[in-house]
């Protein structure tokens, strides 16, 4: 079989590949530093030019702040649009490494071999897997498997300021049937998982002002109004005792997880005791009835994710404070849009302000949740050809952080996004000592042709 030729020349080139991969790996790529803006410029360049080695017709395209790559290649069949990102973090604090962060290596560990260095896993670990596939199929057949385009951005771990207004610019060229993101991990150790749904965001700090000062607390105390008394009032209130959120209509745009995927996640068994217990927890909060996976992939929530007023220094200050303030996030699902939950939730605050009191409202934003549609014979497909090559079957799986290239590809160039990624939780992501499992990125590779040859 053709595949079988595929995944031999990956598992004889696997030297070559990492090779490859190292010289990427000792880009300092670090996107969110003005310093390291040259090297970002060299990483693009370097992957520009390994592309072109492809048969890709290959360009750094600029924008405001680093370049984008984007490559065409290959025809027939369906046209696919592959994404990575070829930035990384800062590595701060550098003393925490036990080596150069850009100096890889693979290192031998109790749990195996893995290849340490900043952006080993998050993402150009994880990207190069996707190249690989390509060049071995490349080798093997002479052409690539069908119409591809690929878009390699470097500003990911900095925001993605110019993402939107680069897709928005190309949206005829980058627009294709389905979406390939390789940024996401394995459900466990071994086991793989596309990810179908992922959360979306909506957030907003406010503040209570009352009095035009900082009041003594002997002379005022008891008859002026304490904004902080109001604030954690009404927050006490965000959530009734079951779990829900207290925000009228929040609940009228969540849909009902389908019967057969809430079937696949209990299959998964989640040990919600230890993901708890690893944080110090034991008991699940949330919504009363709900499955912890639920919870925490296909339920919107409500957090107040930081709060303060008056004084917070050293000692004691005995003062009513005129202002008090809170961060405060929700989490979406379905079709809920971050305009209308802020818009409500701001409307169920005023409704509840005491005379005397003034809300102001402060750089509200916020981006949907993005739920694929896996009827798609694709995502079959590549359920199937994962769980040929991990031998457990692949799990579609839900995300409870934000992915907003996801959303974009779908509100901007009309396409759903399969996301398919072989990380793993302990890989240290942004941290000192990240680290890429060698097994995720042979696999990887392995994983992609697969996929290609059962989707082209």
């Amino acid at each position: 079989m053709s595949l079988d030729a595929v995944l031999a020349r990956i598992d004889e080139t696997l030297p070559d590949a990492l090779d490859r991969l190292f010289g990427l790996l000792r880009i300092p790529s670090i996107s969110t530093d003005p310093a390291f803006g040259g090297d970002c410029a060299r990483a693009a360049d370097w992957l520009v030019a390994d592309l072109r080695d492809l048969g890709f017709e290959a360009a750094a395209r600029p924008t405001a702040g680093h370049p984008m790559v984007v490559a065409h290649g290959g025809e027939g069949g369906p046209h696919l649009l592959f994404y990575g990102h070829y930035d990384v973090q800062p590595v701060d604090p550098l003393n925490l490494w036990h080596r150069d962060p850009f100096d890889p290596v693979i290192e031998d560990t109790a749990k195996g071999k893995v290849i340490r260095a900043r952006g080993a896993s998050d993402d150009k670990g994880q990207l190069m897997t996707f190249i690989e596939a390509c060049r071995a199929w490349k080798a093997v057949h002479g052409t690539l498997p069908c119409r591809l385009t690929m878009l390699l951005e470097g500003e990911e771990e900095s925001g993605s300021p110019s993402l939107v207004p680069f897709l928005k610019g190309n949206a005829g060229e980058l627009s294709a049937d389905l979406a390939l993101i390789c940024d996401t991990g394995l459900f466990d150790s071994a086991r793989p998982a596309i990810t179908t749904m992922l959360r979306g965001l909506a957030k907003v700090e406010l503040t209570v002002r009352a009095a035009s000062r900082d009041l003594h607390s002997g002379m005022y105390g008891g008859l002026a109004r304490n904004p902080i008394h109001v604030l954690t009032r009404i927050l006490g209130r965000l959530h009734d005792d079951e779990g829900r959120v207290q925000v009228p209509g929040f609940y009228d745009d969540v849909d009902e997880l389908p019967e057969a995927i809430r079937a696949q996640w209990q299959s998964l068994a989640f040990d919600h005791q230890s993901f708890l217990g690893d944080v110090g927890l034991s008991l699940p909060a949330g919504e009363a009835g709900r499955t912890p996976l639920e919870m925490i992939w296909s339920r919107p929530t409500a957090e107040v994710n930081g709060i303060w007023g008056g004084y917070t220094g050293a000692g004691f200050k005995t003062v009513l404070p005129a202002e008090a303030h809170a961060k405060v996030s929700f989490r979406l699902v379905s079709r809920q849009d971050p305009d209308k939950v802020l818009a409500a939730f701001r409307g169920w605050i005023e409704a509840q302000l005491p005379g005397d009191c003034e809300l102001i409202w402060t750089e509200p934003e916020g981006s949907p949740a993005s739920v694929m549609e896996i009827a798609n014979p694709a995502f079959e497909a590549a359920r199937i050809a994962l769980g040929d090559e991990w031998g457990r079957p692949a799990a579609f799986v839900g995300a409870g952080g934000s992915i907003p290239i996801a959303g974009y590809f779908k509100s901007i160039l009309g396409m759903d996004a399969m996301l398919v990624g072989f990380g793993k939780d302990d890989d240290q992501i942004h941290s000192p000592n990240e680290k890429y499992d060698l097994a995720s990125f042979h696999h990887g590779i392995r994983s992609w042709a697969r996929i290609l040859d059962r989707i082209a």
